[in-house]
């Protein structure tokens, strides 16, 4: 059955252990898998644009509504959302679809899952796509020189606040919650977030991603990574400056391609599909011709 947000996917349930985790899948079962990973605050629906073309295109694309974002995946303690954790999933996910090796997409928290299994599981990973989010390296060295980088994710000391953080996001009908958003995100894709986030414990499940870096830093110096890669970042993105952006090359050792997207802000996904599905296609076939080879 599919979402009605995403009409062109199957529902999926994936299990990593004793959590069941939702998903959209689209395309052949036997083509080569595409792992899409949203981030923080949306779910798998944000790649329905980029799920369409990658099956069109004879991939099988799968997003993944992640850790606390499935309510079957929502385990109460914050450690439970360490890194290490994320990346297990991902490993499993792949493992759940039978496929030893997989493409892997990644945004915004998403993003950060996706650079550190593209490192833990080199061998398994066919080539990584970032959106908005730089190589954790980089972001933790912008964080350490950078003012503006430390002024743009100042907001993360407020998402590790237990409490607060719920109570400001959700008052007065999700008013701070839905201005994340910028106006850049279709309306009803920013109503089925919103709407999914208020069920109880849903939000709380989807900070604990920001309060398990107290336990795991997500940003500590990480090794670059060595599969194909293709980093796409919009330079009015108001979590990541430039300063990481343009030095996430240097912790590729792999073929690397960087697109810079001039007007556009952080939610590329439903920003940019215009630009980056063009992109993605590219990248993911010329990967699989590696493959071949």
């Amino acid at each position: 059955m599919a979402h009605t947000l995403a009409p062109d996917t199957e529902a999926l349930t994936l299990r990593h252990g004793d959590l069941e985790f939702d998903a959209l899948a689209a395309g052949p079962a036997d083509g080569p898998l595409v792992l899409f990973l949203h981030g923080f605050p949306e779910f798998a629906t944000c790649w329905r644009r980029h799920l369409a073309a990658a099956a069109q295109a004879g991939y099988r694309a799968v997003a993944v509504d992640q850790r606390g974002y499935s309510p079957g995946a929502r385990p109460l303690d914050t450690a439970d959302y360490t890194m290490s954790e994320l990346v297990a999933d991902v490993a499993a996910f792949a493992d759940e679809l039978g496929a030893a090796r997989f493409h892997l997409v990644g945004h915004d928290w998403g993003g950060v899952v996706a650079w550190s299994a593209a490192t833990l599981h080199a061998e398994r990973v066919i080539s990584l796509t970032a959106l908005s989010t730089p190589h954790p390296a980089a972001l933790s060295q912008a964080l350490a020189s950078s003012p503006e980088q430390r002024e743009a994710m100042s907001y993360v000391k407020l998402f590790q606040t237990p409490g607060a953080a719920e109570e400001q996001l959700l008052d007065n009908g999700a008013a701070a919650l839905r201005g994340v958003f910028e106006g850049r995100v279709p309306e009803d894709l920013v109503e089925d977030n919103l709407r999914r986030l208020a069920q109880a414990g849903a939000l709380t499940a989807a900070l604990n991603w920001y309060r398990a870096m107290t336990l795991e830093s997500a940003f500590a110096d990480a090794p670059a990574v060595s599969v194909p890669t293709l980093y796409v970042w919009g330079d009015a993105d108001v979590a990541f400056t430039a300063v990481p952006a343009r030095a996430t090359g240097e912790w590729v050792a792999a073929p690397y391609r960087y697109i810079e997207l001039e007007g556009f802000s952080h939610w590329l996904p439903e920003e940019a599909p215009d630009q980056v599905v063009p992109a993605l296609l590219e990248h993911l076939s010329a990967a699989e011709e590696d493959e071949e080879d």
